[in-house]
């Protein structure tokens, strides 16, 4: 069985390469759908009897990995010497910096990094986490995949 969680933050970020507007400084109303896999946990009286995973705990397990650290921060890339220059002289800027150039594909492939470490099979029903997908607007949207990410 499948399930999936989306939660909703607002990142500013650039592409400092990219030929057209998004070179520049600008922001998204991101949002993140979690989809995890498991089977159906079975245990009379449990309050997880039926489930794969509270909708909830999904969603706290999110927010405290991934969620609040990249909501309403400057998702940077470490090679982009201006900007990191530019952000470390803003007193108390929240600012991510990354390894990678925040493309919507390598934003969705470090949220699944990410979140692959707090997904687990805790209830004993094989509980994995199948797959990330990242919208950047709600036309736009890259998938992290499991069978298709380098661990």
């Amino acid at each position: 069985m499948r399930i999936t969680r989306r939660l909703e933050f607002d990142s500013g970020h650039r592409i400092p390469d990219h030929q057209s507007q998004c070179r520049h400084l600008h922001g998204h109303r991101y949002a993140i759908e979690i989809t995890l896999q498991g089977d159906i946990i079975l245990l009379a009286g449990s309050p997880m009897n039926g489930m794969v995973m509270d909708f909830s705990e999904v969603k706290t397990l999110a927010k405290q990995c991934l969620v609040d650290a990249w909501d309403h921060a400057f998702l940077v890339w470490r090679g982009d010497t201006g900007l990191m220059s530019f952000l470390e002289n803003l007193p108390g800027h929240k600012t991510v910096v990354l390894d990678v150039i925040p493309t919507a594909e390598n934003l969705a492939t470090v949220a699944f990094k990410l979140l692959d470490r707090v997904y687990r099979d805790t209830y004993g029903n094989h509980l994995h986490l199948e797959r990330v997908r990242l919208y950047e607007t709600p036309n736009c949207w890259a998938d992290a995949v499991r069978e298709e990410i380098r661990k």
